[in-house]
């Protein structure tokens, strides 16, 4: 029997022995660096000239590893594999593959500071970040897991006395699961998983900032009885091997997170049908939001500056959910803005490696360039009131930053950073502020801070994101709990962690037998 689903809990940190295991880890990750890593196609390892070279966005110098570069031959290949592969992968019983999460979520468990300390190295997480997100890929593999369970079935549908019917759910057939870089365990292990255990085969393209985690969690899938060829690892260049296989016509369907430009580039690229397609491919995608927290005059002040702060810029900002705007009733404005200022200016940042910093760097170079540009636009449409340094010296620290009196049209309010900076704008009242916190193309989270019911319906009603939070921050969904996605140009709200995301990598068949 399948005990119920409840999310991992989270480690705490200022437990000795919890700490002593995480500097332990740290330790066992440091002693592989350059490592060299190979693409995996049909359970195969292949190695290429052509390496990406995978460096600790903290400290440029450590160098993680090396991963071979697919290329449009080896994407072939991988094709090929994945399209064999599903011919009897989708015939595999349910029970088989949900058993395949089970057995992978209880080893990422037994080594859960290994991974932990993997992410603080290759994504920058300070602690408490990079062991949030080993657990959500804990998550994932059991609640997804459990949800094929319940689903494999499908859904009882009426028949009438002279015969029977069936309404069930069948795999879509090969998937490009694309995985960002930002959540490079958790959002990598829900979406390849989420396709594999609804008896899909998968072709792999983790980000090029972080695809060592991606060949680590390939390893616990095949110890924990995935047979080869359902799951082919081929990271590469986008505009090579991940353009090819979006259009590639025996690409079934596209899952994809990252930015609206790329998302929105997908999108249209997949709508093509290629010579030799017999389907319309699905996509499925979450690009990232321009997100707000609507702070009411009938509000907990220090709960709405904590929650602005700690929003905004734990990860460095670089979430999708993160705060980048706060739209502050006028007669609470100065308090709520000074309290901030104060909060922020407290926040300590630095080598995540130190548990004491709240804040790392952020992800790369092109990341450190575009944050720091639109910190110089900042100062053109607001008051600099906190922050607004970098240093990419040594690795890419920015300091969180804080923009006061901002016009919510600007583009600091507009368009999406990804990085440790909000925006603060006063409204005359709570209907204005909800028509600011709906004025983005965005739609992903947002946060409501009131003590008045009367508003807070209001804004169930009227604030238009896929994941709305009151009295708290808008970040931090948890699988199985808050599922996860956005509207507008944050996607296709193909709610992940929720009970109709697997449905997603499936197509329906009805079945109706004459008695």
């Amino acid at each position: 029997m399948v005990v119920p689903y409840t999310h991992e809990p989270f480690t705490d940190f200022t437990v000795e022995e919890n700490r002593r295991k995480m500097e332990d880890a740290l330790k066992k990750i440091e002693a592989e660096f350059g490592k060299e890593y190979p693409l995996i196609i049909g359970g195969e390892r292949i190695t290429t000239e052509d390496k990406i070279k995978v460096v600790n966005p903290a400290n440029k110098e450590e160098v993680l590893g090396f991963v071979s570069k697919s290329n449009k031959e080896l994407a072939d290949k991988a094709m090929e594999v994945a399209d064999e592969t599903f011919k009897t992968w989708r015939k595999s019983d349910p029970n088989f593959r949900a058993d395949i999460l089970f057995r992978a979520a209880a080893i990422v468990r037994r080594r859960k500071f290994e991974f932990s300390a993997h992410l603080v190295k290759e994504g920058g997480k300070p602690w408490k970040e990079a062991d949030a997100d080993t657990a959500e890929a804990i998550d994932f593999l059991e609640y997804y897991g459990r949800q094929m369970l319940k689903i494999k079935d499908g859904v009882e549908v009426n028949s009438r006395p002279i015969e029977h019917n069936q309404f069930h759910y069948i795999p879509l057939g090969v998937g490009l699961v694309i995985s960002p870089w930002n959540f490079l365990f958790a959002i990598m292990a829900g979406t390849t998983t989420a396709a594999m255990v609804t008896g899909n085969t998968v072709l792999l393209k983790p980000a090029s900032a972080t695809p060592i985690i991606a060949y680590k969690l390939m390893e616990v899938l095949e110890e924990a009885g995935m047979p080869k060829g359902v799951v082919n690892y081929i990271p590469g260049p986008g505009s090579e091997v991940g353009d090819y296989l979006v259009e590639h016509p025996r690409t079934r369907f596209v899952s994809f997170t990252g930015s609206r430009e790329v998302g929105t580039r997908i999108f249209e690229r997949a709508a093509v049908v290629q010579e030799g397609q017999i389907w319309l491919k699905r996509t499925i995608i979450e690009m990232g939001g321009k997100d707000t927290i609507v702070v009411d005059n009938e509000a907990d002040l220090e709960l709405a500056a904590e929650s602005i702060v700690q929003s905004a810029f734990g990860f460095s900002g670089q979430k999708c959910s993160a705060c980048s705007r706060a739209v502050i009733h006028e007669d609470v404005y100065d308090q709520v803005k000074n309290r901030v200022i104060e909060l922020t200016n407290e926040l300590t940042h630095g080598d995540p490696t130190d548990n004491h910093n709240f804040m790392g760097p952020v992800i790369d170079q092109a990341a450190y360039d575009k944050i720091m540009g639109y910190i110089e636009i900042g100062k053109e449409e607001g008051k600099l009131v906190a922050g607004g340094e970098g240093d990419d010296s040594k690795g890419w620290f920015i300091k969180p930053t804080v923009f006061a009196d901002v016009d919510p049209k600007a583009r600091i309010m507009q368009e999406e950073i990804f990085g440790p900076v909000v925006a603060l704008t006063k409204a005359k009242d709570f209907d204005e502020a909800i028509e600011i916190a709906n004025n983005t193309e965005y739609g992903l989270t947002g946060a409501v801070i009131t003590n008045n019911r009367e508003h807070l319906e209001q804004a169930r009603a009227d604030f238009h994101v896929g994941n709305l939070y009151f009295n708290r921050g808008c970040t931090a969904a948890i699988v199985g709990y808050q599922p996860f996605g956005g509207f507008n140009m944050s996607g296709t709200d193909s709610k992940a962690g929720g009970p109709d995301y697997l449905i997603q990598h499936m197509q329906g068949k009805t079945t109706s037998e004459m008695l």
